[in-house]
């Protein structure tokens, strides 16, 4: 481990963490404008290499050594056994001779002009840019009488270990894949959950949570510096580190779904707890806190997802009521017409109105009343929280008015009301998630015949109390997940 400090000065308070940008000028060089604080730390060696060391990636590779001055038989048996295991990963399949053979040759040329090391460096680099490593490809059966048919244990191998780690399968599941076991009821089940408590399944969260949450437009999110100047790069990056840190104690601890809305619980480090009105939290590292105020529970609460379902100069309950739609209730709205003017905004020396006031004069239009009546009375739940996902009681001068009615006739009336109203369609809910796990699991959109699925993993994850492992089970064992279209005329992929 290696630590950097100030010798006179160990600790200095944190300020704000201004973004990256190329200094032009000596404004904000020295310590007579800002603190000192480090800029970059370089670290330089090993000098006098003796060789190329060891190190875990050299280890995975190199499974054998041949003795210097070993010859060439038992330098070519340690090499096919090193290409042999690299292929066998890289391709995500058992590798037969056929398939070595271009690589060995491959080999047994560079080993002529540099060392057992250096050749082996070439197969590497060859095997990197084969088609087998960089596509995954499913082959149909031999036999293609039929439209669809079940993916053989090897793909399904590949499809589970990039669905759950976005990454090759390990040993243990190709092995299992080799012998026909994979698909087994049981052992599929063991496997699944083996895989939620691996480190790996972290990619899960991110990658998965980034897309489904619109949660990547995070990090491209510019508010507007004069609206929020408390905003920096220190409370963006606490913002993802929160959100992506409750995801994954959902996910590790199996808690059903329907608790992503009402957890009583989050993580935060002072800047956030302060952004937040936390108290007695301080230092910078994360931790997990119990929440007494109940708009902050669940996921509405995240500054994140308040933050990238707004715009930069202020809140938008359009934006922020269709990413309820689609994210949560799974019922889109369509498309907005052309033509539609903009909301008017803000005006110098004009009397400013708030949004739901602007919004109004903009529902008057009948084009888009249609869509706004749906849409609105969800976003304006959310008005108390700003656009960086501040509490506020009021904009503009006057009160927050958060109350609104959802198109079912249910009244709602600020963040609690509203999540409240959600819970009580958390069939709609986990059934979003289920979609949005399968397209994610799947790598294309769901159709109309994939339905009959959807409905048959929630149906059966209600029985195991809508669990996260449940409905991730009940995904792999669903027949689009193992079955896949062959290349027959009059078929599609």
């Amino acid at each position: 481990m290696i630590g950097v400090t100030f010798l006179k000065k160990a600790a200095e308070p944190e300020g704000m963490l201004r973004p990256a940008y190329a200094v032009t000028s000596y404004e904000y060089a020295g310590d007579a404008v800002l603190p000192p604080g480090i800029g970059s730390v370089e670290l330089r060696g090993p000098y006098d290499v003796k060789g190329p060391g060891e190190s875990p990636s050299r280890q995975r590779i190199f499974v054998c050594h041949p003795a210097e001055g070993a010859g060439p038989a038992v330098e070519s048996r340690c090499a096919q056994q090193i290409v042999s295991a690299l292929a066998r990963r890289a391709f995500r399949r058992p590798v037969a001779d056929r398939d070595l053979q271009p690589f060995m040759d491959f080999y047994q040329s560079f080993r002529k002009e540099s060392s057992f090391d250096g050749a082996i460096e070439a197969v590497l680099r060859r095997l990197l840019v084969s088609p087998d490593f960089l596509f995954r490809v499913e082959r149909s059966p031999a036999s293609k009488s039929e439209g669809v048919s079940r993916i053989s244990d090897v793909d399904f191998a590949s499809r589970l270990s990039f669905f759950l780690w976005s990454s090759v399968p390990d040993d243990e599941l190709m092995n299992l894949a080799a012998k026909g076991q994979l698909t087994q009821p049981a052992v599929l089940k063991t496997q699944v959950t083996r895989m939620l408590a691996d480190r790996r399944a972290r990619a899960l969260v991110e990658n998965f949570a980034g897309q489904w949450l619109y949660l990547r437009n995070l990090r491209m999110h510019t508010p507007d510096p004069i609206e929020f100047p408390e905003f920096d790069e220190n409370l963006r990056q606490a913002f993802e580190q929160e959100i992506t840190l409750f995801f994954d104690s959902q996910l590790r601890e199996d808690r059903p779904i329907p608790e992503l809305l009402t957890a009583r619980y989050t993580f935060v480090n002072e800047r956030l707890a302060r952004h937040y009105g936390l108290a007695n939290v301080y230092g910078n590292h994360f931790r997990r806190v119990e929440l007494t105020d109940p708009a902050r529970m669940g996921l509405l609460g995240k500054g994140a997802v308040l933050t990238v379902t707004s715009y930069p100069n202020r809140t938008s309950p359009v934006l922020r009521g269709k990413w309820l739609l689609e994210n949560v209730l799974g019922a889109p709205p369509p498309p907005p017409p052309p033509n539609v003017p903009a909301l008017q905004e803000k005006v110098a020396g004009v009397q400013a109105k708030s949004v739901r006031e602007r919004l109004e004069q903009h529902r008057a239009n009948p084009a888009c009343a249609s869509c706004h009546r749906v849409m609105d009375p969800l976003g304006f739940a959310l008005e108390n929280f700003d656009a960086i996902g501040r509490w506020r009681t009021s904009e503009a001068g006057m009160p927050i008015d958060a109350s609104g009615s959802l198109i079912d006739g249910t009244q709602v009336n600020g963040p609690t009301t509203l999540v409240d109203a959600l819970v009580a369609r958390k069939s709609e809910f986990v059934g979003t998630v289920a979609q949005r796990l399968l397209t994610y699991a799947l790598g294309r959109g769901v159709e109309y015949y994939d339905q009959p699925a959807v409905r048959k993993i929630v149906q059966d994850a209600a029985a195991e109390n809508l669990t996260w492992s449940a409905v991730i089970t009940g995904i792999v064992k669903s027949v689009p997940f193992q079955m896949r279209m062959n290349d027959v005329e009059g078929a599609t992929r």
